[in-house]
């Protein structure tokens, strides 16, 4: 165990010290950056590890491993991230435990959140994920409502009981226009953001980069980055 703990904070302690230097050439404060560590595959016993060293947010985006591994660590000061694809089928055990689902991306899972929310006597931060590979109308590979939709989309979420519109999300797209062009895709969603902010003022979080990209996400303006392997490692094959 605490060969895992020295492992686990040399690891964090060389995010930190990216999400540093990516503020300081960008000019920005490193407080104005959170962390997220994304534990998916990783036991409750990393989430443990981790708190320790004082991170404070995680994500997961697998109700089947994140349920468990959050009532394992109910007594931990954690915030909980969903971040993965959510069905509807799901979303009465994740309003269970999750702070924030950064995946909103359809009416309907709209409605079905908040009817749980409101069931759980929660009150549940939602991000719009933003698919930059879609067209006008369409949905993302991995998700996500294409940027014409966010407005109609985030109206829904702010008028919608137990819910609280957050703010943006996206992964960096593998195909279409933005394509290993990830600081440019940062920069739209940032100008998406900007767009979003005139009419939702508190919608001020923008969720974006990972492990490879986050000093573009940084540079473009990202408030909270999604970091899983830097922290955690290579991560094992499932099945």
């Amino acid at each position: 165990m605490t060969d895992r703990k020295d492992e686990l904070a040399a690891n964090l302690a060389k995010v930190e010290r990216r999400i540093a230097d990516a503020c300081a050439a960008a000019g920005r404060g490193h407080e104005e950056v959170t962390l997220i560590v994304v534990t998916k595959t990783y036991p409750a016993t990393d989430v443990r590890i981790l708190s320790e060293l004082g991170v404070r947010h995680v994500a997961e985006n697998r109700d089947q491993d994140a349920a468990p591994k959050a009532a394992a660590c109910a007594d931990l000061p954690l915030t909980w991230h969903f971040v993965g694809q959510l069905q509807t089928n799901k979303v009465r055990s994740v309003a269970g435990y999750a702070d924030f689902v950064q995946s909103v991306d359809r009416s309907k899972l709209v409605t079905a959140l908040s009817k749980e929310a409101v069931r759980a006597g929660r009150e549940l931060g939602c991000l719009i994920q933003v698919a930059l590979d879609a067209g006008e109308s369409a949905r993302g590979e991995r998700g996500g409502v294409a940027p014409a939709g966010i407005e109609e989309l985030a109206a829904l979420v702010a008028e919608a009981p137990g819910l609280r519109l957050g703010g943006l999300m996206t992964v960096a797209p593998l195909t279409g226009e933005y394509a290993g062009r990830e600081q440019a895709a940062f920069g739209r969603l940032m100008d998406l953001s900007t767009d979003l902010r005139r009419s939702h003022p508190a919608a001020t979080m923008v969720s974006a980069g990972m492990s490879a990209d986050l000093e573009q996400a940084v540079a473009a303006g990202a408030t909270h980055v999604r970091v899983g392997s830097a922290v955690l490692g290579v991560r094992p094959r499932l099945g």
